[in-house]
């Protein structure tokens, strides 16, 4: 593709793109646990925060409720997340892992972390850190 295209100056096309080419690298890490990103990171999410709010974890994975929701449901039928209504307020969802969950958990970690040194050789380690702190800053504006 020619590099000065209209495509190639837009932000949003160049987050997509790269977006897509980091979740087929990490997928293809993970496939032996068969776990998507996405879930991967709602299992460490809710691991680090056990009884984090739907609400909370929506905001941390910057997806809407309905996204969410969308996402949970296989991981609850697969037995990985509990989803209860809150001690402190039955109205708020609230999610923890199963045993299975922290298992599952803990076979993906060192898999995981095969896909960050392939990304890490391949960037350098120092761009690939810099590069996670600006989309961090990038995905919690304001």
């Amino acid at each position: 593709m020619n590099t000065t295209s209209r495509a190639n100056m837009c932000n949003c096309f160049a987050s997509r793109q790269a977006a897509r080419y980091l979740t087929r690298l990490y997928e293809r890490y993970l496939a032996p646990v068969a776990l998507t990103s996405t879930q991967f990171t709602i299992l460490l999410l809710v691991d680090e925060e056990p009884g984090i709010p739907m609400r909370e974890l929506s905001e941390a994975m910057v997806m809407d409720r309905t996204s969410l929701v969308r996402a949970l449901k296989p991981m609850q039928r697969d037995g990985l997340i509990d989803i209860a209504a809150s001690p402190a307020d039955a109205r708020q969802n609230v999610m923890s892992l199963t045993a299975d969950g922290r298992q599952r958990l803990e076979q993906a970690l060192p898999l995981w972390q095969q896909a960050q040194h392939e990304f890490e050789g391949e960037f350098g380690r120092e761009p690939a850190e810099e590069t996670r702190k600006l989309l961090l800053k990038i995905g919690q504006p304001g």
